[in-house]
């Protein structure tokens, strides 16, 4: 689970022993895996991110998006999510803008209406674009 799986050409990204001691925990109500296709880092969250658990999801996303170099893109699948609460939506909102300054986009995967009516909402859209699949965040 800490591991990115990364292809031959790629070096490895560890996450930090605290994080996937967290993420580990049987009590832990977020559970994510990180992979590698190419250039593109992913993170496919499940579970549930409410304000119990923001300090893990923004450790996680923050690791995760370390790991990509420009142009990236760092993708974030949340189609495994049950809940999201809106401390998940700022974490990703302010990785978002750090990932842009570092010229790599962060690319929001989701088949949820609920997701795409929320980030809508908060005037989200440019900072967080979403793809129905991981396949479809890779192509752009």
């Amino acid at each position: 689970m800490g591991l990115i799986t990364t292809e031959p050409s790629s070096s490895p990204h560890l996450l930090s022993t605290r994080l996937v001691y967290e993420l580990g925990d049987p009590r832990s109500a977020l559970r994510a895996t990180t992979d590698r296709s190419g250039a593109a880092l992913l993170i496919h969250a499940g579970g549930e991110v409410d304000a119990c658990n923001e300090h893990i999801w923004r450790q996680l996303v923050s690791e995760a998006a370390a790991g990509v170099t420009a142009p990236g893109p760092f993708i974030v699948d949340v189609n495994g999510l049950d809940f999201m609460g809106c401390c998940a939506f700022a974490v990703l909102a302010d990785e978002a803008q750090r990932c842009r300054q570092r010229g790599v986009d962060l690319r929001l995967v989701s088949r949820q209406s609920i997701v795409a009516r929320i980030v809508k909402a908060c005037a989200l859209s440019r900072v967080l674009p979403i793809y129905p699949t991981v396949d479809s965040a890779l192509a752009f």
